[in-house]
């Protein structure tokens, strides 16, 4: 599950006293949450899935439309698996780095994206695209918006996994002050409505070793683009 070649991490599962902490809810605008601790009961079945999706579509950077390569390494899984090179930001049904479908999206993924998008008045969420990044030390992601998607009525669902983050989420527009979000390991962020189109973002990952993903941070960001 590594962003690069490296032996295999232990993925043990969480201690008792974490799974026991109930989740809570935080509010960050009229329709955007965060489920702290939400996603812990699922991760003893995500994390075998999440392994055998990164077997058949392996973590690569991809570049940007000018040319440079993201510091987040990224796949997919769904029917649409999002994508980026010089020739613009789309989603596409064929992985191009195999030029096959991007693999399935795992069923626990799917009642996980559900879950979260209901608890945070969203009912309904059919997710048909899973963006799983994997951020290292040093990676971030600039402010942006997600609109690469054909219809927003369907709210974003992202889940955070392994070292700790500090997520920005912004106004509508770029120049808008951001609120910083700490995100740990478990955490759900959920959002759309009138905040669908917020910016948003991750500061640079700092350096750490998380007891049962190691050196990094893995984001799984569940959206209806189809």
């Amino acid at each position: 599950m590594p962003c690069n070649p490296e032996p295999p991490i232990n993925l043990g599962l969480f201690a008792d006293s974490e799974l026991q902490q109930p989740p809570r809810i935080e509010v960050l605008g009229p329709q955007s949450r965060v489920l702290r601790g939400f996603a812990r009961p699922w991760v003893e079945r995500l994390l075998p899935s999440l392994d055998s999706v990164l077997a058949a579509a392996p973590f690569r950077h991809m570049l940007t439309p000018g040319g440079f390569s993201m510091s987040v390494a990224l796949s997919s899984c769904g029917k649409l698996g999002w994508t980026t090179d010089r020739s613009g930001y789309r989603y596409s049904a064929i992985d191009p780095q195999s030029q096959q479908p991007w693999p399935a999206m795992p069923e626990v993924f799917r009642e996980l994206a559900e879950a979260a998008a209901q608890a945070a008045g969203f009912n309904g969420f059919d997710p048909d695209s899973c963006l799983i990044n994997c951020y290292r030390p040093g990676a971030k992601m600039s402010l942006h918006q997600d609109k690469n998607e054909r219809d927003y009525s369907a709210p974003i669902v992202s889940l955070s996994l392994g070292l700790p983050a500090i997520f920005l989420f912004g106004g509508l527009q770029r120049r808008d002050p951001s609120q910083r979000v700490p995100l740990l390991h478990g955490d759900v962020v959920v959002w759309g409505g009138v905040d669908r189109l917020r910016y948003h973002g991750v500061l640079p990952l700092k350096d750490g070793n998380h007891a049962e993903l190691g050196g990094q941070r893995i984001n799984l960001t569940f959206r209806h683009a189809g």
